[in-house]
């Protein structure tokens, strides 16, 4: 460990109370009973995946190996107005209208319970906040342990856990009130952030880079000539992989995209969308805790080379315990000064030391 940096992280304990019910009602009611013959001949119980114990297994991890330099705020709710910059009212009325029920957004993955719109504001308004702190000074980099999810989120509708779009708020929070004219928005979350990508498709003051596994995963989206539109044209910026890309796949496109799209576009903050499920554990891609070391790394001095070091860290998927615990720790790690060694290098001196132990038993004196 280096110097000690400090580092805020955001969490609020009203967003454990989204805990949607695979018994609720599914929207629009003419599906529900076909989803509930497929799900029945699946022979095994369905439990929601997003559920409390992802941020609860953050906090447990975090408490029990504390971090020098990590110091924990309370999140706030988003208000209307800041929803609505990245949202239709129209959508926004639809989703109040659910507040304290049950009931399903759509017919795969998006469902609310009584507790979920307040959960969602918390959600982006602690996006918010970690944005604030590090914009007006008063912490160089923070992370907002949120959910539900956003970057699933469209301007219109609810998709893959998400309700609003945490970081797309944030990011609207920071042109319209804190003079932020350039913003940069990573997303490494293994499933495209199609919500993002969309509301800023247009916008030539936000260069969206997200790295994902390939379609037809979930969503679909993401392919390599989706570069925006409009006065957008090229500020997004997809990198689609293939199953099982790992860390020497990831650490290139930082090296060869990332970084000189980071030097055209110099950013005022940036931003991202940090979703722990290319971890090998969740089955998606096969990033390490390592690989999420070194990325990090990465946009620290990136961050510190084009924007004083501005760098906001809000939690997308990650839906193993373990890997999702232990990778939001080593980010974490990073930020508060750690100097991470390049991923595949791990254990090599422990190695080194034990060959140097153990060499007199074979080789003569």
């Amino acid at each position: 460990m280096t110097d000690v940096t400090p580092v805020m992280v955001f969490y609020d304990p009203r967003m454990l109370a989204h805990e949607p019910s695979p018994d609720a009602a599914f929207l629009p009611g003419r599906m529900d009973q076909r989803i509930r013959q497929l799900l029945s001949g699946l022979g095994v119980p369905w439990k929601y995946p997003e559920h409390p114990g992802r941020l609860t297994a953050i906090q447990q991890l975090l408490a029990l190996t504390p971090i020098e330099g990590i110091d924990f705020a309370d999140g706030t709710a988003a208000t209307r107005e800041q929803l609505g910059r990245v949202h239709t009212s129209s959508y926004l009325e639809q989703v109040y209208k659910l507040r304290g029920q049950y009931a399903w957004l759509d017919v795969d993955t998006t469902a609310v319970s009584p507790g979920s719109v307040e959960a969602a504001e918390v959600a982006a308004g602690t996006a918010i906040a970690a944005v604030e702190t590090v914009v007006t000074g008063r912490n160089p980099s923070a992370f907002a342990l949120v959910r539900p999810p956003g970057h699933h989120a469209e301007p219109v509708r609810a998709r893959g856990f998400c309700l609003f779009n945490n970081v797309a708020v944030a990011a609207a929070h920071a042109k319209a009130e804190l003079g932020c004219q350039r913003i940069m928005i990573v997303d490494w979350d293994a499933h495209h952030g199609n919500g993002t990508q969309d509301i800023f498709w247009a916008d030539p003051d936000v260069l969206f880079i997200d790295l994902h596994r390939a379609a037809p995963f979930y969503p679909g989206s993401g392919s390599l000539e989706e570069v925006g539109g409009g006065l957008g044209e090229g500020t997004t910026v997809n990198i689609p992989m293939p199953a099982n890309a790992g860390d020497a796949a990831y650490l290139k496109a930082f090296d060869s995209i990332l970084e000189p799209a980071a030097e055209w576009f110099q950013p005022d903050l940036i931003l991202v969308s940090a979703g722990f499920d290319p971890h090998a554990h969740d089955l998606a891609l096969n990033v390490s805790y390592g690989g999420f070391a070194a990325m990090t790394h990465r946009l620290k001095l990136l961050a510190e080379r084009h924007c004083d070091g501005r760098l906001v860290f809000v939690l997308e998927g990650g839906y193993n315990l373990i890997s999702l615990s232990h990778g939001v720790k080593a980010v974490l790690e990073v930020l508060a000064g750690a100097i991470p060694p390049p991923p595949g290098e791990f254990g090599v001196a422990e190695v080194e030391a034990a060959a140097a132990f153990h060499r007199s038993a074979f080789l003569d004196p």
